[in-house]
């Protein structure tokens, strides 16, 4: 009747300090390095200077994803979705407000 349960073990496990290693900060990081593909892209719809300003917001979004790193690992990935809302909106929005069409 009474089933055993099977241990489930944690997926990675720091050696060093022993404690679990979370894979949110590394979902953040696959977030971010898709959100600058579509900003460095985004020269064929927005102008340059546009492109610019996009990458500089997203080098501070990259920092302050490492800087949570190990302090906050379910921030990092809100600060990924994060960038890509920005281009979503800037772009779309620039393109719809100010006619950007190349």
């Amino acid at each position: 009747m009474w089933r055993r349960r099977r241990r489930v073990r944690p997926l990675a496990v720091d050696p060093a300090s022993g404690e679990v290693v979370s894979p949110l900060p590394f979902v953040a990081l696959v977030l971010l390095a898709s959100s600058f593909f579509l900003n460095a892209a985004s020269g064929v719809i927005a102008p340059w200077w546009v492109v610019v300003l996009l990458l500089v917001v997203w080098a501070g979004l990259l920092l302050s994803c490492l800087r949570a790193w190990t302090e906050d690992p379910p921030r990092t990935v809100r600060i990924g979705i994060a960038s890509i809302v920005v281009w979503a909106v800037v772009v779309i929005g620039g393109g719809i407000a100010f006619g950007w069409s190349g």
